[in-house]
């Protein structure tokens, strides 16, 4: 059957099957996830506006946060939503189409996030080492093309995905042990050699987290040489300080991403598939849920808008 025609051997749809070993409890589940896209839907929606609307807001960093928070926001909605018909309605099927299509968003959603936290980085540096040029250096439309940038990289890097992933034969079945249509998930599936799937997957993971999160240790170990040098103790607090939040940020998005990466490229098979499904889900719902509030907590100027918005 495996030598047939791989377009005769195309599924019309596929049935992701939520989380396997854990069915009777997907009720419970969806619980904790209908809360936490719940937050992070008003909380990345929150900001965007209070960012568009508040004059004290419109700098770089924050113009960054916008951009991370709609990135966030897209991302957990490409795939909540159908997790949660998947949990409370049994409504497993998904086109194959769109099965490659929410695969493509998920991929290039967590590669832009990835770039726009390596963006964040970039403008602590600017900050910290060239406070006077910081306005002159990372002006509106440098900021503009930056984001652009970091769009179309995710989009070129991922378009492929979806090409090597339709041209496997499927003739194993169409049942997916996943939530969601994760590109490895859907390899796995065919009957074909994906191999060149796998390879393709970790050389993406190098050159988009990779790269990132090398840009982002050079760019903190410029800002920590920065700050040391500084005379004043309350000034090398002030100056980390601002810092803070984006380091937060960096550890919530790529522990979970890193963990989810590398299992299923290199084993792991010692660790039950149902974990496997769990920390892959809870890698494109906690940046969302938590940057907010992340954000919310420790920079003072979000406060203070949001408590005029109120009052």
């Amino acid at each position: 059957m495996c030598g047939e025609n791989s377009s005769s051997l195309t599924p019309g749809f596929f049935i992701l099957n939520g989380i396997p070993g854990l069915e009777a409890a997907h009720t419970w589940i969806s619980l904790p996830f209908c809360f936490m896209y719940v937050i992070a839907v008003v909380g990345n929606c929150g900001l965007i506006y209070l960012i568009s609307h508040e004059d004290a807001l419109h700098r770089p960093m924050y113009y960054f946060l916008a951009l991370l928070a709609f990135t966030d926001v897209t991302l957990c909605t490409t795939t909540v939503p159908n997790m949660l018909c998947i949990f409370w309605f049994n409504l497993k099927e998904i086109d194959f189409d769109a099965c490659l299509a929410q695969m493509f968003f998920v991929h290039m959603l967590t590669g832009m996030e990835s770039g726009v936290l390596m963006l964040m980085a970039l403008d602590r540096y600017v900050a910290i080492c060239y406070p006077l040029r910081y306005s002159i250096i990372l002006t509106n439309p440098v900021i503009a093309k930056t984001g652009l940038a970091t769009f179309l990289r995710g989009v070129l890097l991922i378009i492929p995905f979806t090409f090597l992933t339709k041209r496997l034969p499927y003739c194993r079945g169409n049942f997916i042990p996943h939530t969601y249509c994760d590109h490895m998930s859907v390899a796995k599936v065919s009957c074909g050699n994906f191999k060149v799937n796998a390879v393709y997957g970790l050389l993406e993971a190098l050159l988009i987290g990779g790269f990132d999160m090398f840009c982002i240790s050079v760019s903190y170990t410029m800002i920590l040489r920065a700050v040391v040098s500084l005379s004043s103790a309350d000034a090398r607090k002030k100056a980390f300080g601002t810092c803070t939040s984006h380091i937060c940020a960096i550890v919530i998005t790529y522990v979970p991403a890193l963990f989810t990466i590398f299992t299923h490229r290199f084993g792991g098979q010692n660790i039950p598939h149902h974990v496997h499904i769990l920390i892959a889900n809870l890698y494109l719902m906690l940046p969302p849920t938590l940057n907010p509030i992340v954000y919310g907590a420790k920079t003072k100027q979000i406060q203070e808008g949001v408590i005029k918005k109120i009052f």
